[in-house]
């Protein structure tokens, strides 16, 4: 149930609801915690700023569990990154010493070359994945809701008995 109900609120926001940007800011942040690793002081920071700032909660769950299955598969190329920066750029290395010493900064993991490469390409990637996503909601919600709404796979799925029980079930709540 709770995918269904996870996929069923996206796809309401992506209708009607919070405008463009809350939804596109929820679902970059997103994809920032699932491309790195969670259990890090910059997750926890990631976090804080999703809870503070008013984004969609519904597109940052989804893009965080969507970027993390796809995650494991950039490990290689995360790995390379991270080892370029800690390793062959001579004027950071100063800053990673400083930072490995710092009483806090050790919880950021930034030694590990995986996380560290992988939380740089996210930084990197959060601009176009925030645009993408906000030209996307603004399709969707102008003329691609629409041409789905038409076509016989959706009559189809939205006439389906798992259809109707889960909104049965969601009105009993109600």
């Amino acid at each position: 149930m709770f995918w269904l109900k996870l996929i069923a609120n996206f796809i309401k926001i992506l209708r009607e609801g919070q405008t463009p940007a809350q939804v596109a800011g929820g679902f970059a942040l997103g994809s920032i915690l699932g491309l790195s690793p969670m259990l890090t002081l910059q997750g926890l920071i990631i976090w804080l700023v999703i809870l503070i700032l008013d984004v969609n909660l519904s597109a940052a769950t989804l893009s965080l569990l969507l970027f993390s299955l796809i995650a494991f598969i950039f490990d290689p190329l995360f790995h390379q990154l991270g080892y370029f920066l800690l390793v062959n750029i001579d004027g950071l290395k100063g800053i990673w010493t400083t930072l490995y010493n710092a009483p806090i900064a050790p919880l950021t993991r930034f030694n590990n070359t995986v996380v560290i490469g992988s939380f740089v390409s996210a930084l990197i990637l959060f601009p176009i994945v925030y645009l993408s996503m906000k030209k996307f909601v603004i399709s969707y919600r102008s003329t691609i809701g629409k041409r789905i709404q038409k076509t016989k796979i959706y009559q189809i799925v939205s006439k389906s008995w798992i259809v109707q029980t889960y909104q049965r079930i969601r009105r009993l709540g109600v």
